[in-house]
């Protein structure tokens, strides 16, 4: 999943300054680095300097740290400049861009089984992070809506989820004042069920979420009991708690993987689901999709209607103006991909990724936590941690030019270190060999240098 803006502290009291190696070529004059400049440069100066400093970036081909597409084919490309400057919020003006954007949702939902006898709705988003605030947006809003035509109190509402979840999940708590009640993690189960659910449900329990791919381990919840528990407890007590599948992760790789998985609208009480398209829908950042079960899902009253671009265009988001172009990206690699096409790439990426967690099992010193038999996604930790410090492993991958982030798990295995990678379209078995050869090798250096155990920081995973 992708997450927001970084917060900076603005360098107001710095007079630091660019002095570029191009100067008796292309510039006469030191320039700024945190004010704008007096004067202006010609555009290809400009490039040459924004260029250059960004080379100091890592390979997006050797990041294994994010879920993010970072390549598309030379087509993509052409479309996503040529549709950059079109605003998707304003349909009147851009009609068939919305009727691509309505396609795309329209194929996601049937993709997740949206049910025929009912009004499925849904849309696009910056990311998962916004379809998973508006989806629990609108859970919030229907639940205050169902307790005050009851006559009951309609204040401090929870939700329950696992401490599995992404960040953005604590951001909605906070943002939106919802009570998060988190079940912990367990060392051998850093996943949830409906044991660990049940007891934290109540009358102001406005949704569950349930996650299809973790972004610490890889792993997926017991949806299934989940769903089974929520269904008893509708029928036995009347009372209708949804649960919201974040499928970020996994969105894109079950139906294609495990099409007889059970996970999505299938399950009675499944409502919304959200899905990352920038991760394995294979588009650019940022975009991701929210789809609600039915249209009752989604309370009107958080529908605008807007007409002061034109027509009438109804708009439920957190954000307004946003290019169009990774809405365009994903219908075309519908069409250009099908059904079968995501098949192809979907069993590539996960043999690739059992090829790695094969040749990583073979490690002294290192244990699988995911295998990449179901995700694309392989997590290790220490057998003996203080003889290994995944941390230092990351370090010194990092000087091969592997991006590969070591971080602990949440309360209450905190303790467990894991070192996680995420094998993408664009990861090549040669690249699996040659990544198994430098932790091989880092291993090796790290267990006969001395002092070579020295602990690094602790970083949060990527996604």
């Amino acid at each position: 999943m992708t997450g927001g803006p970084t917060v900076h502290t603005l360098k107001l009291d710095s007079d630091a300054l660019h002095t570029p190696t191009y100067a008796s070529r292309c510039f006469s004059h030191d320039v700024p680095k945190y004010r704008v400049p007096k004067q202006g440069m010609s555009a290809d100066a400009a490039y040459q300097l924004v260029h250059d400093e960004l080379n100091l970036d890592g390979n997006p081909a050797l990041n294994l740290a994010s879920f993010v597409t970072s390549w598309m084919e030379p087509q993509a490309d052409r479309l996503a400049t040529e549709t950059l400057n079109k605003n998707l919020i304003d349909q009147d003006e851009y009609p068939q861009t919305e009727v691509a954007h309505e396609r795309v949702v329209s194929m996601i939902g049937r993709l997740f089984h949206a049910p025929v006898g009912e009004a499925p709705t849904g849309t696009a988003t910056i990311g998962s992070s916004e379809a998973i605030m508006l989806a629990m947006l609108a859970h919030k809003r229907s639940w205050q809506r169902r307790r005050e035509a009851a006559g009951e109190p309609a204040d401090r509402p929870n939700m329950v989820m696992g401490a599995d979840v992404h960040t953005c999940w604590e951001k909605f708590a906070r943002y939106f004042e919802v009570e998060a009640r988190t079940i912990p993690m367990e060392d051998g189960r850093y996943t949830i069920s409906a044991e660990q659910v049940e007891p934290l449900l109540d009358e102001r329990t406005i949704a569950v979420a349930g996650l299809l791919g973790t972004t610490f381990t890889g792993q997926m919840d017991d949806l299934a009991s989940i769903n089974t528990l929520l269904a008893r407890i509708e029928s036995e007590r009347g009372q209708r708690i949804p649960l919201h599948i974040d499928a970020a992760s996994g969105g894109f790789i079950a139906p294609f993987s495990q099409p007889d998985l059970e996970w999505d609208f299938r399950l009675s009480q499944v409502r919304s689901i959200n899905v990352s398209n920038h991760k394995f829908g294979l588009v650019y950042p940022g975009m991701g999709t929210v789809v609600f079960r039915d249209r009752s899902d989604l309370p009107e009253e958080l529908v605008f209607h807007i007409n002061y671009l034109g027509g009438d265009m109804p708009n439920y988001s957190l954000n307004f103006s946003r290019p169009s172009n990774s809405v365009v990206l994903q219908y075309f690699n519908f069409l250009r991909l099908g059904h079968e096409g995501y098949t192809d790439i979907v069993t590539g990426m996960l043999s690739n990724a059992h090829a790695l967690a094969s040749k990583l099992s073979t490690i002294e010193g290192l244990e699988l936590l995911n295998d990449g038999s179901s995700f694309p996604i392989v997590a290790l930790r220490a057998t003996d941690p203080t003889a290994t410090d995944l941390t230092l492993v990351s370090h010194r991958l990092r000087e091969h030019g592997w991006i590969v982030p070591a971080y602990t798990l949440p309360p209450n295995a905190e303790h467990i270190t894991v070192l996680r990678m995420v094998i993408k379209e664009n990861f090549s078995r040669d690249m699996v060999d040659m990544l198994a050869h430098d932790v091989h090798a880092t291993m090796r250096m790290l267990h006969t240098e001395p002092g070579a155990h020295h602990r690094g920081p602790r970083v949060r995973p990527h996604c």
